[in-house]
């Protein structure tokens, strides 16, 4: 990027154009005796740094970043008069800022305009940079202040006046951001004190009380992951808070070792009472009185569950010689009720015969008083097959419900049927549509034909309703 107060030089592509005797002069020499100002760098070109992470409170007079655009016309910042010099238009008036010798008048105008592009490409780097608080906000202001002192002969053409408005905002707001950030980094450390404080106070109740062994672990393991990430406390402070932590967790480690050592006591005397349960279930295992010794079993395997866990590497084994001698009980009763496992399948299919036999011929709509007699029969002949299969019971009891229930149905609707109190509301209907239709008959003979009307109308409604109700009566 050319700095906008070097001399201004010919691109390659213009000397190619020109002959080689012609050159292309930057800025006019400084009046007689007068200092030649130095270059001032601006900030370097590259890629542009994007926000910090995190908002960020924007003062108010930060400037904001504008979209880049073109240069526009050149024609309408500057111009070169027929000797080759190059004007720059100004709200005071034309400026001189160089010749031009190189080629064609619009070559050199666009020639200086993508001058003024490069001096306005470094003014929007500034202006991001401060906008994303990217850097130091007073090397921002510096080289925004040495752009500015150079930029009265910037041998460019453009909109110069806009460039010194965002440049003077650049130097008049650089201040305020700095202040922002460092007000920025002392909340952070505020913060970051603040967090830690937490996590210390935290770490410090579950250090004194805390009993869930494996959750409260996890959790101290998972403040100090976080207490790592937090950065921005001084070392003075951040040494205070740890020392809390670090005592915290000492404190949570011996309740917890104290605990397990109690525990490791606690399974010794579990193995020592689920040795003698065995015991008593190996004396009960021979048993044939199935009903009570199986009630036995359950109070053994009840206090087997109340004993506790014994040592790891002890109880399973216990577990198993105790389940061995629940097993061979169990295996007992189990053979000597097969017998009557089968005893119980015999009684279901019988009760499936049954069942199919008065489905199809227990019939309430057809002779609904015949329907109960032949139920009944069902139902005693039903109780002497006797019990059936567990598995089996629901399904066989569903049907018999089901028959049972066609019954019920057929006995509401016969009830329905001969309801008095809808056939008196029915008839209560019809009788006064009748009463109307006769005052609207006298009515008529009296004259008086519009009340006459409306009787009627009152009269087909009262029968309209009679006819409703007798309906529903027959339907039932």
């Amino acid at each position: 990027m050319t700095n906008p107060t070097e001399p201004t030089t010919a691109s390659e592509s213009d000397a190619t154009q020109a002959p080689p005797a012609e050159s292309a002069t930057s800025a006019a020499a400084p009046p007689s005796g007068a200092a030649t100002p130095k270059p001032h760098p601006g900030p370097k070109p590259g890629p542009r740094p994007g926000p910090r992470p995190g908002p960020h409170p924007r003062p108010a007079d930060i400037p904001p970043v504008p979209a880049p655009v073109p240069h526009g016309d050149p024609h309408k910042f500057g111009r070169i008069d027929a000797e080759g010099i190059v004007w720059l238009k100004t709200a005071d008036g034309e400026r001189e800022i160089g010749s031009w010798q190189a080629g064609s008048i619009d070559d050199g105008l666009e020639h200086f305009a993508r001058k003024f592009d490069d001096l306005a490409t470094e003014v929007e780097i500034l202006e991001e940079r401060l906008a994303a608080r990217s850097g130091d906000p007073r090397k921002s202001q510096a080289a925004a202040r040495h752009l500015l002192d150079a930029l009265p002969t910037a041998a460019v053409i453009g909109d110069v006046a806009a460039i010194e408005e965002r440049l003077t905002l650049i130097v008049g707001s650089a201040d305020e951001v700095a202040d922002t950030i460092k007000a920025e980094r002392e909340e952070a450390r505020t913060a970051a004190i603040a967090r830690k404080e937490e996590l210390a106070t935290e770490a410090e109740e579950i250090g004194a009380e805390s009993t869930q062994w494996k959750v409260a672990g996890d959790r101290l393991r998972t403040i100090l992951d976080e207490w790592k990430t937090i950065k921005g406390v001084d070392r003075k402070t951040d040494d205070t808070l740890w020392k809390r932590y670090a005592k915290a967790r000492d404190a949570f480690n011996r309740r917890r070792g104290a605990h397990f050592a109690e525990l490791d006591r606690e399974r010794a005397g579990a193995k020592a009472r689920k040795e003698e349960l065995i015991t008593r279930a190996e004396e009960l295992s021979g048993s044939t009185d199935w009903a009570p010794t199986s009630a036995k079993f359950r109070d053994l395997l009840a206090e087997w569950k109340a004993a506790g866990r014994a040592p790891r590497d002890a109880d399973d084994a216990l577990w198993q010689r105790f389940k061995a001698a629940q097993d061979v009980f169990f295996s007992a009763r189990n053979a000597a009720t097969s017998e009557r496992d089968n005893e119980f399948a015999a009684n279901a299919t019988a009760k499936l015969a049954l069942l199919d036999a008065a489905e199809k011929a227990i019939d309430p709509a057809a002779d609904l008083e015949g329907a109960r007699r032949e139920f009944r029969a069902f139902r005693e002949k039903w109780d002497e097959i006797g019990k059936v299969p567990r598995e089996q019971m629901g399904s066989l009891e569903g049907r018999a419900r089901a028959v049972e229930k066609r019954i019920r149905d057929a006995e509401d609707a016969q009830w329905q049927r001969t309801d008095p109190e809808a056939q008196a509301r029915a008839a209560q209907f019809a009788d006064r549509a009748a009463q109307l239709e006769d005052q609207a008959r006298k009515a008529d003979e009296r004259g008086k034909t519009k009340d006459a009307a409306k009787l009627r109308d009152q009269a087909a409604q009262w029968k309209e309703w009679a006819d409703a109700a007798a309906s529903a009566i027959a339907d039932r």
